[in-house]
């Protein structure tokens, strides 16, 4: 493995932190989430017709820039850094990586270009607050029941015989800007009890039927929706068989899952580093009895812990970019060191960190919300833990190979327990 950044991802890094300096500052972050959109659609169109940011991880083939996973994740890490509330996770995280799994060659045709360019944003719509579960990050769901089990509840699909198409009912409750979307990628449950499946559909903006609206939540610089479906016509995404059986959208969900989880964890330690960089700049300006308050020893360990903390997520979240499998494992890491660092930002600020409207609560809010979406910390730390093998029985974990450990899973790992030996 060869961990140095080429002489292009440094350049799409330093690119990415010039514009986002200029324009991204947390007045303009904070009056940019207070948009019908909730972003700064300006700054969006110049990102993609520069750098090409929401098809940086699609195909040449489809207009997009050809780069891999870990180029999409180092970018994150840069809008992370300064809170930057854009479509791009929803768009280029969740939902191109679906459309180009699952998606027939008309509509990756369709779709995946407009995307790319910035012109066509989406947003990953699944029932009730399901994220985590949908998409495999703290727990596995094999009969697909988040999706509404055949059940009142969740969204339900249904084959209109007199169209050919599908039409949903039901209502997701938690979606990320699915208030602004052009396209929503809709997870439903069809077939009843008898020929239970999950399926994803493509519904369009306008959609007779379609009713959105933007919740106040927590982080504003993450907005979300509720999306209701009533009667709504939809397109299946990809080609269904003649026995009913689609392709494995569970599977097809929980592999864009390792990558956004890697892609977020690399977005929550670029908020983690900013937060600790405004902090040490603080305590080095912030006198009391006389001298700056950094060069008090207690201010300096607490930093120090927090810097060592930020350092060992950033090398698993870089890692994660490398081997997405690894992903929850690093996110576990990222939104553990951006909460310290966040919370360490509001209690080393003193008397004005603790109002609401300083800039240290836009850190400790998004850490608080990428939790409440992904997490919590324990559940991905114990579902990597149940994915690697680590509590099965005895003679299991004998007779199975040795798996290789990364670098993430080291720093997540508690220390071997010490034997007594017999002298």
């Amino acid at each position: 493995m060869d961990a140095a950044f080429t002489a292009e991802q440094d350049e799409i890094r330093r690119t990415l932190r010039e514009i986002l300096g200029r324009r991204c500052g947390p007045d303009e972050v904070k009056a940019a989430v207070r948009t019908a959109g909730g972003y700064d659609r300006e700054l969006w169109q110049q990102l993609s017709r520069q750098l090409g940011l929401p098809g940086i991880a699609v195909a040449e083939d489809y207009g997009g820039v050809g780069c891999g996973p870990a180029d999409l994740a180092l970018a994150c890490e840069e809008t992370g850094r300064v809170l930057l509330p854009s479509p791009l996770l929803a768009t280029a995280a969740l939902c191109v990586p679906l459309i180009t799994a699952l998606g027939t060659g008309a509509q990756r045709s369709a779709l995946l270009p407009s995307l790319a360019s910035g012109g066509l944003t989406a947003a990953l719509a699944v029932p009730g607050p399901a994220l985590a579960t949908a998409l495999a990050l703290t727990g596995g769901d094999a009969a697909g029941q988040w999706s509404g089990g055949g059940r009142a509840g969740g969204v339900q699909a249904r084959a209109d015989e007199a169209g050919g198409g599908w039409r949903l009912y039901g209502e997701a409750a938690q979606v990320l800007d699915g208030h602004s979307a052009e396209l929503l990628l809709v997870a439903a449950h069809a077939g009843g009890f008898a020929r239970s499946r999950t399926l994803l559909f493509l519904v369009r903006e306008g959609a007779p039927g379609l009713v959105r609206s933007r919740q106040a939540v927590l982080d504003e610089t993450r907005p979300q929706a509720r999306v209701q479906l009533r009667d709504v016509p939809a397109e299946l995404l990809g080609e269904q068989g003649a026995g009913g059986e689609g392709a494995d959208v569970l599977a097809a969900l929980a592999a864009t899952g390792r990558t956004a989880s890697a892609v977020l964890a690399a977005e929550a330690v670029g908020a983690a580093g900013e937060a600790l960089a405004r902090t040490v700049e603080y305590v080095r300006r912030r006198e009391q009895f006389g001298r700056a308050i950094g060069s008090f020893q207690a201010v300096k360990h607490r930093l120090a812990d927090v810097y060592v903390q930020v350092q060992a997520a950033r090398s698993a979240a870089y890692y994660a970019a490398w081997d997405p499998d690894q992903g929850g494992l690093a996110l576990a890491q990222a939104l553990e060191a951006l909460r310290t660092a966040a919370g360490e930002a509001i209690q080393l600020h003193g008397g004005i960190g603790f109002t609401w409207e300083h800039d240290a609560h836009l850190y400790f809010k998004r850490a608080a919300s990428d939790e409440l979406l992904f997490g919590p910390v324990h559940r991905l730390r114990a579902h990597a833990a149940d994915r690697a093998g680590l509590f099965a029985p005895a003679a299991a974990a004998a007779a199975a190979p040795a798996a290789p450990v990364s670098p993430a899973a080291a720093v997540a790992a508690p220390p071997p327990a010490h034997e007594k030996v017999a002298v």
